[in-house]
């Protein structure tokens, strides 16, 4: 595909790397001459000089043949009158980066009214994935299918587990568990097991389940399953405030440290049901004096990943919640998976993984559309779920009759609203959805986990 990319900031860097990656074509544009020779240099890109929202500068990027337009400057407003010009000049489909809360509220108004394919808030995409991880504390991350319907679930196993040592097809016939272990990290290993691979204390498990399933699956390994009823929050930023909205209406006690007087004072005002502390998190005893030994959950949300780091290691030490790290910078993610942070969270991360979902949906397919998309391991490992929308090489056949590559595992089948477990009897029927878990990054099409005859 021909995609524009507005904007070459974090986030616009981090989709020119990976779009670029699934083999588009990209321009990218920036009023920044260093940025644009920076990203040129890194990337096979096109690189433009300018300002984004004017006509002239579109139609130099190659606007009226390009399928995509990207905005991701640091102005809301710029954002939305790059897709404006774009939609006229170029007529493609278009994206913004919407980051205000007050826009953000507008989202489905604004989408409809410019004719946006897609509003992303990356702060607002980061809060509610770190909800998700709080209302289940023993995941370190979550991730949705089928609109809740399906999760796949991320845990570390301890050494007094009952699965230490259990192989994986022991989950059904001893646990009577109904979830499916797709992925297992071992140290540097990342690997998708088969029933005889046995457990280790350490390892980093993956499953997929139902909510119900994996409620009774941590309650039998007797892993800490109670939502989560307090917070402590550092730092004040969009995220923080998105968080504690999200939190305080899920009946959660937030406290939130911040350690500028104004932003206090501002927060004071929109979020009446959070207790806003101006203080220092980096002072241990100001973490201390609020309670960190006994609350249920720290959020580390200050725009230093350096700081965050340290604020998470510190409070590992002093309590035995849950605890969230959000990191900005992707470089060093294999170092930082290393420091047993429990869940990482990166803005940057989470909107490069909705943009590259609707790109893969917008090419082409044989026979099904990506609907969902997360990438498990940087990389390595993706999860990607596919609308099965017609007839094709996979439908219809019984799972053991049907000859799959490599690294890939058809891990979970909803139908008519009731998930399946695949075995090797099951078909795959159009209208299903079907999350398929790969070392082979870039699906478009499930009938590409199939071996070419």
């Amino acid at each position: 595909m021909e995609i524009m990319i507005i904007g070459c900031g974090k986030v616009g860097q981090t989709l020119i790397q990976q779009l670029s990656d699934e083999g588009n074509n990209i321009t990218a544009v920036d009023i920044s001459e260093d940025k644009i020779r920076d990203v040129s240099r890194k990337y096979d890109v096109m690189g433009i000089v300018g300002n984004g929202a004017t006509y002239m500068t579109q139609l130099e990027a190659g606007i009226r043949s390009s399928d995509l337009m990207i905005a991701v400057t640091a102005q809301d407003e710029l954002n939305l009158l790059c897709c404006l010009v774009a939609k006229k000049a170029g007529n493609c489909q278009t994206i913004a980066r919407v980051r205000n809360p007050e826009y953000s509220k507008e989202a489905p108004y604004l989408q409809e009214e410019l004719g946006l394919a897609m509003v992303i808030n990356p702060e607002y995409a980061a809060a509610a994935e770190i909800a998700r991880v709080l209302r289940f504390p023993s995941a370190i991350k979550i991730d949705t299918f089928s609109k809740g319907k399906m999760e796949l679930l991320k845990f570390r196993l301890p050494e007094s587990c009952i699965l230490y040592n259990y192989s994986v097809k022991e989950i059904s016939t001893k646990l009577h568990c109904d979830v499916l272990v797709c992925m297992i990290e071992r140290g540097e290993e990342v690997f998708i097991p088969n029933g005889d691979v046995c457990f280790q204390a350490g390892d980093l498990i993956s499953i997929i389940a139902t909510p119900a399933n994996a409620a009774v699956f941590f309650k039998k390994l007797k892993l800490f399953t109670n939502r989560t009823r307090d917070a402590i929050l550092v730092g004040g930023g969009q995220i923080a405030f998105y968080l504690s909205n999200i939190l305080t209406k899920s009946g959660i006690s937030v406290k939130l440290i911040e350690k500028n007087r104004q932003r206090c004072e501002e927060l004071s005002q929109l979020l009446p049901k959070v207790s806003i502390i101006h203080g220092d998190a980096a002072d241990k005893e100001t973490m201390l004096e609020e309670g960190l030994e006994k609350t249920g959950a720290f959020v580390a949300l200050t725009n230093l990943d350096e700081e965050n780091i340290l604020l998470s290691l510190f409070a590992r030490s002093k309590m035995s919640g849950k605890l969230v790290t959000k990191i900005n910078r992707i470089e060093f993610d294999e170092i930082i998976r290393q420091l047993n942070l429990d869940s990482i969270v990166n803005p940057k991360q989470l909107t490069a993984e909705y943009i590259i979902r609707f790109v893969r949906a917008m090419k082409k397919s044989m026979g099904s559309n990506v609907e969902t998309l997360y990438s498990l391991i940087k990389g390595k490992v993706e999860a990607a779920e596919f609308l099965i929308k017609e007839q094709s090489a996979i439908v219809g056949v019984p799972l053991q009759e049907l000859e799959f590559k490599e690294n890939v595992l058809i891990a979970g089948i909803l139908r008519r609203g009731k998930m399946l477990i695949p075995r090797g009897q099951d078909t795959i029927e159009i209208g299903d959805s079907v999350v398929v878990v790969s070392r082979r990054l870039g699906l478009h099409d499930i009938c590409d986990i199939l071996k070419q005859g």
